[in-house]
C-alpha cells in the first residue's frame, strides 16, 4: 500500500532575482521629481516649527494633533474619516484615468525600492556588474561591496524610522534622547520596527510585495474598463518581432527589435509584451527604455505607451483617446470628491476653536439649599483648541431665575482643557417639578464668533 506524499505548497512563487537596468527618460524624470518631493515632505516636515511647537505632530499621549495652524483633538475625528474617504476617492479616480499612479510615482514601497537601488548601483555597479558580483566566489572586495551596501541601507532605514516616530514624538526631543542614550523603550522599539520594515521592504523583498503583499495588485482591474490608460505594447506594430541585419529580410519584421530592454527595466521583471499583468506597478520604465531604442534604430517612439485597449483595437488619435478619458464613471469620481474636499474646506474654515461637553453630576441629581432654592451640579469639559490663551464666560438659560452659583469664568491656556463644576439654582417656584431643557453657552472673551452652546437638563423635584 503506497502512502501519499503531501504536496509542497509554497506562498509565493520562488522567483530568480530581479536586477533592474537603470533608465532615463521623461518618465523616469518624473518618477525622480516624486521621490525628491515626497521624501522632502518626509524627512523635512518633522523639523519645520509653528508657532514655538513642532509644525506636524500627533502627540498620543496629550491626545492632541499638530498640522501646521491647526490642533485636533479625539472629537475630531470626523476629519480623519473624511481624509480616508478622499484618500480613497482619489485612488479611485486616478486608477480609472491612468491606472496604478500611487504605485508606479508616489508608494512608499515603490520610493524606497528607488532609493535602494540607487545606492546599490552607485556601490557595486549596473545591471551586469551587480549580476556577475552575486555569481563570483566571496572575495576580500565582494564583502566590502556588500558591506558598504548593507550599512548604507541601514542607515537609510533607520533614519526613516527615526523620522516616522518624530511625528509621535517631538523630533528634536527624541534625537537628544537617542543621542544620550536615553530613548523611551517603546520609542526604540518602533524605530527599530519600522527601520527594519524599510530594509526589509526596499532592499530584499522588493517586487515581493508588490506581487503577493500588497491586495491593490488583486482588485485593480475592478477599476480598469477599456478607456483607462494602461501601459501597452502595441502588437500590431511591433510584430513579427526581430533583430536588424543588414540584409533585405528585415522588411517584413515588426519595430520591435526583440532587445529585452522593457524586461530588464523592469522591477517586477515581467514582459510587457505579453499583455497587462497585475505584477505591473505603472511605473513607465519600459516606456523609457522602449523609447531610447526606438530612437537609437530610427523608429518612431511609443511601440510602448499609455494607451488604452478602445484606443488600440479602433486606432484613435492620442486626443481621441484623452476625450474618451471623461467618461461618466471618471465624472462621478471626479464630482464627489470635488464636493468633499469643498465641504472639508468650508469646514475647517468654519471650525470654531472650542469644544464643550456638558456631564451631570449624577452624584446629586437635584437637591434644596438655602432659601429653598433648588440646585443641580454639572461638569463641563472646556477645550481652548486655539494656541492662544483666552478666558471664556459661561451662562445657561431656559428656566426662570435660573443662575449661576460661583464664578462664570475660566481662564485656559492653549490647546489646553480644564473639566469645570458648574452648579445652576432656580427660586423656588420657578417651574413645575420634572425634567426641564436647559441649555449652556460658553464664549470667549475678545473673541467674537469663539462660542458653543450644548443643551441638558435641570430637574426639579
Amino acid at each position: 500500500m503506497k502512502v501519499a506524499v503531501p504536496a509542497e505548497i509554497r506562498l509565493y512563487a520562488a522567483d530568480k532575482k530581479i536586477y533592474p537596468r537603470a533608465v532615463h527618460g521623461w518618465f523616469a524624470a518624473w518618477r525622480w521629481l516624486l521621490v525628491w518631493g515626497t521624501q522632502l515632505v518626509f524627512y523635512g516636515g518633522a523639523w519645520l516649527t509653528w508657532n514655538d511647537r513642532q509644525a506636524i505632530l500627533f502627540d498620543i499621549a496629550h491626545r492632541k494633533f499638530y498640522i501646521l495652524g491647526l490642533v485636533f483633538w479625539p472629537q475630531d475625528v470626523i476629519y480623519l474619516a473624511v481624509l480616508l474617504i478622499i484618500c480613497a476617492l482619489s485612488l479611485f479616480l486616478f486608477t480609472a484615468v491612468a491606472g496604478r499612479l500611487w504605485c508606479g510615482y508616489a508608494c512608499p514601497q515603490t520610493v524606497y525600492t528607488e532609493i535602494f537601488l540607487w545606492v546599490e548601483r552607485m556601490i557595486e555597479g549596473e545591471r551586469n556588474k551587480r549580476i556577475r558580483l552575486d555569481r563570483d566566489p566571496l572575495h576580500v572586495r565582494k564583502a566590502a561591496l556588500k558591506t558598504a551596501k548593507h550599512a548604507a541601507w541601514i542607515a537609510i532605514a533607520l533614519w526613516t524610522g527615526f523620522t516616522f516616530v518624530g511625528y509621535f514624538t517631538p523630533i528634536r526631543e527624541l534625537g537628544s534622547e537617542m543621542l544620550a542614550l536615553a530613548a523611551g523603550p517603546w520609542e526604540t522599539f518602533w524605530i527599530l520596527f519600522y527601520g527594519f520594515a524599510t530594509y526589509g521592504n526596499a532592499g530584499w523583498m522588493r517586487e515581493q510585495v508588490c506581487t503577493y503583499m500588497c491586495p491593490y495588485a488583486r482588485f485593480q482591474s475592478a477599476m480598469f474598463d477599456k478607456d483607462t490608460l494602461v501601459i501597452t505594447y502595441d502588437a500590431k506594430r511591433g510584430e513579427p518581432r526581430g533583430a536588424r541585419s543588414r540584409s533585405a529580410d528585415d522588411r517584413h519584421l515588426g519595430d520591435c527589435v526583440n532587445c529585452g530592454i522593457c524586461v530588464q527595466v523592469c522591477p517586477t521583471g515581467i514582459d510587457i509584451r505579453n499583455g497587462l499583468q497585475y505584477q505591473c506597478i505603472g511605473c513607465t520604465a519600459c516606456i523609457d527604455g522602449c523609447n531610447d531604442v526606438m530612437d537609437r534604430v530610427g523608429a518612431p517612439r511609443g511601440l510602448i505607451r499609455y494607451s488604452t485597449q478602445n484606443a488600440l483595437e479602433r486606432h484613435l488619435t492620442p486626443a481621441q483617446t484623452l476625450a474618451r478619458a471623461l467618461r461618466p464613471r471618471v465624472l462621478v469620481y471626479a464630482s464627489i470628491l470635488a464636493a468633499i474636499v469643498i465641504g472639508a474646506a468650508i469646514g475647517l474654515y468654519a471650525r470654531v476653536p472650542l469644544k464643550v461637553d456638558v456631564i451631570r453630576d449624577r452624584a446629586a441629581i437635584a437637591r434644596e439649599v438655602e432659601g429653598g432654592r433648588i440646585e443641580n451640579v454639572y461638569r463641563l469639559q472646556i477645550m481652548n483648541t486655539a494656541e492662544a490663551k483666552r478666558t471664556f464666560e459661561i451662562s445657561a438659560a431656559g428656566l426662570p431665575t435660573l443662575e449661576i452659583a460661583g464664578a462664570s469664568r475660566v481662564e485656559l491656556e492653549g490647546t489646553a482643557s480644564r473639566m469645570v463644576p458648574v452648579r445652576l439654582r432656580v427660586q423656588p417656584g420657578a417651574a413645575a417639578a420634572g425634567t426641564h431643557r436647559i441649555e449652556f453657552a460658553v464664549s470667549a472673551i475678545g473673541a467674537e464668533g469663539v462660542e458653543v452652546r450644548e443643551k441638558s437638563v435641570f430637574i426639579i423635584r
